[in-house]
């Protein structure tokens, strides 16, 4: 027998919790979560890779031009955002109880209990998701108000 084969007598095309939600975790800004669950034609998948590369762009556009580049101030919140989102998913994957997961994504196939597995991508979603949800508001919050400050310098002068 595989080691990869199911010893609960679901089918090769089942869906697992445990890995929707790490991959959700892992690599849910590009849609692999969207792309595990749905396949290779959702549209909402196919959605994450622009807005989560030119989150990446805008990282790289400060890195090697510095704080004051406005078109990085309006690029990194993507990032942050596709990150929060694909968290977000995450935490919604891993506490989804295993017979709604299995009427939805597995349908016909007998229900498979997950264990401490998807809690634990839970955990790190939240830390993850929270810490990068705060970390954009906080970004976004200062460049603006930055920008009030210098809107009012040009105006007093």
């Amino acid at each position: 027998m595989s080691a990869l084969a199911p010893t609960d007598g679901a089918g090769a095309d089942a869906k697992s919790k445990t890995v929707a939600t790490w991959l959700s975790f892992a690599l849910g800004s590009l849609g692999a979560h969207r792309f595990y669950l749905h396949g290779f034609g959702d549209r909402l998948g196919w959605l994450h890779p622009l807005p989560t590369l030119l989150g990446l762009y805008g990282v790289h556009r400060m890195d090697t031009l510095g704080q004051d580049d406005v078109v990085a101030w309006f690029l990194i919140p993507l990032l942050g955002l596709m990150l929060a989102q694909s968290m977000l998913a995450g935490i919604v994957y891993g506490l989804m109880p295993d017979e709604r997961w299995a009427e939805r994504f597995n349908p016909g196939q007998p229900v498979r209990k997950t264990g401490w597995w998807p809690i634990l991508g839970v955990i790190a979603c939240l830390m993850v998701g929270g810490a990068c949800l705060m970390a954009t508001i906080a970004f976004s919050a200062q460049r603006y108000f930055e920008s009030q400050v210098e809107a009012a310098r040009e105006i007093s002068q």
